[in-house]
């Protein structure tokens, strides 16, 4: 008998939302994913601790002590497929295994994507579990394209490539008629919020949405020239997205 058709069947790896805020599972997940959460023993996440408080959030009925928590690589660029393979050694086995962010779904602006990739060369199943994305959500509130829109992740730290993004940006937004999304570290909102009113047209529609699906969610479009008249948002601190459309 060959080494393939001896080799155990293989799981299926599980893409596991959770909550941007402290609110309930019930209210940002579907019964079925939360019941398909609960059931799997086997977890590769963003950082062990966040893992442990999501999953206590999601009345998770095993101990957590018993429950296999790996992170992944700390270095983004790690790719090592050893490293990969050995995060995916359950599902290899056939056994489900889950990912998850530290926030909203992973996969989508998270390091997960490395480890869904392998899965896929791999040949394990993965399926994607409904449940929130902060892009998602701004950009259905935003009242920006939502036909064509691309999300940028963060810009450049340093103020010149800052600027020069955001200018470039803007740019491809008139072109394309393009929703242009992107984020930044909660601490640098406030200087990334004064870079936007100083770089942008004052006709281009500029959304801030800060800790979405939250008691204190924010989520307001306003043109560049009428949020020099508004009263200033307070997003020091806070997990925010912005969102542009030229």
């Amino acid at each position: 008998m060959s080494d393939a058709a001896s080799a155990p069947p293989r799981g299926t790896l599980y893409l596991v939302p959770v909550a941007l805020g402290e609110a309930p599972w019930a209210a940002f997940l579907p019964a079925q994913a939360q019941a398909i959460a609960s059931g799997l023993r086997h977890f590769v996440v963003e950082t062990a601790r966040a893992a442990r408080a999501h999953l206590k959030q999601l009345d998770y009925p095993h101990p957590l002590r018993e429950t296999d928590i790996r992170e992944l690589p700390a270095d983004p660029q790690a790719t090592d497929p050893a490293l990969l393979d050995a995060l995916l050694a359950p599902a290899l086995n056939g056994t489900d295994l889950g990912l998850m962010s530290d926030a909203g779904c992973p996969a989508v602006a998270d390091p997960g994507a490395r480890l869904v990739a392998r899965a896929h060369a791999l040949g394990i199943r993965v399926v994607p579990l409904v449940g929130p994305s902060s892009i998602l959500l701004g950009l259905m509130g935003s009242g920006l394209n939502g036909q064509s829109f691309a999300f940028h992740g963060y810009l450049p730290v340093d103020e010149a490539g800052r600027d020069t993004a955001l200018r470039a940006l803007e740019s491809e937004s008139r072109q394309l008629g393009r929703t242009q999304i992107f984020i930044e570290t909660p601490y640098r909102n406030e200087r990334m919020f004064d870079a936007l009113l100083k770089l942008l047209r004052p006709d281009t529609r500029l959304c801030v949405a800060c800790e979405l699906n939250t008691a204190s969610e924010l989520l307001l479009t306003r043109s560049i020239r009428d949020w020099k008249k508004a009263p200033r948002p307070a997003l020091a601190k806070r997990p925010a997205l912005f969102l542009l459309l030229a």
